[in-house]
């Protein structure tokens, strides 16, 4: 059986034994506490039908992608500042071990705080998380870059905009592939603190709601919904640009 076959027969394999498991302990334990994935998929079927989950997700999912893309174009600019010119790095360095440590919680509180409680504040406040992370990403690939590329592109008198996407960009594609990948995932789990903090919609504000009520079927419904669209922008989108970013290399 081909390698890749046989990883994928166990991955298949481990999701039907924690959906075995779920069950058993669900059977055990307080159906209110620890409801079954079938009552939850229920919940989550409903909630579609009745569109009040849609309407949530499509606001929390608003916020990721702008926070997402402030923070990767802001991201990538400072971060290939830094990996090129030793004194911007040296300069900025601080500011970024700064940031890299501030909780994101307080930046989110003192967002709220200068912005009030707007849109505004919470795009700042997830962005402001993430644009360190992309930096060192970006930083270091920055760093890697293979300077004789760019002196065969120098010999050959290739204008300095060809050589940007002909030679630098496919280098650093990989790096900008990975602090998207990991972006995203930290984005999200941002975003819904923020929302849960300060906003009056999205999946973090329902799941305050939820939480209220002690509503743990809800809140796994809604959570199940949006890791389901979070994987399938994984699969469908980061996974084959990934791919396509190391073809170069072969």
């Amino acid at each position: 059986m081909p390698i890749r076959k046989y990883l994928s027969s166990i991955k298949g394999f481990s999701f039907i034994l924690l959906f075995i498991l779920w069950e058993l302990l669900s059977n055990f334990s307080n159906p209110a506490t620890f409801p079954s994935l079938l009552s939850i998929g229920k919940t989550l079927f409903a909630e579609v039908l009745d569109g009040e989950l849609i309407f949530h997700l499509g606001m929390t999912l608003y916020r990721v992608f702008v926070s997402f893309f402030i923070a990767m174009i802001v991201g990538i600019l400072i971060g290939m500042l830094m990996g090129n010119y030793k004194n911007f790095d040296s300069f900025f360095d601080g500011w970024n071990i700064l940031f890299l440590n501030i909780p994101a919680l307080v930046l989110i509180i003192l967002s709220y705080i200068w912005f009030g409680l707007t849109e505004v504040a919470a795009i700042v406040a997830v962005s402001l998380n993430k644009i360190p992370n992309v930096v060192v990403t970006i930083r270091e690939g920055a760093k890697s870059i293979d300077k004789r590329l760019l002196q065969v592109a120098f010999v050959y008198k290739v204008s300095n905009v060809k050589k940007f996407f002909i030679f630098y960009i496919p280098q650093l594609f990989p790096y900008i592939i990975a602090a998207a990948r990991g972006g995203i995932s930290l984005i999200w789990k941002i975003v819904l603190v923020v929302e849960l903090l300060g906003r009056s919609n999205g999946v973090g504000f329902k799941i305050h709601e939820f939480f209220q009520f002690f509503d743990i079927k809800s809140i796994l419904a809604y959570t199940i919904a949006f890791v389901i669209v979070m994987i399938g922008l994984e699969l469908l989108f980061f996974k084959p640009l990934d791919n396509y970013s190391r073809r170069w290399r072969t």
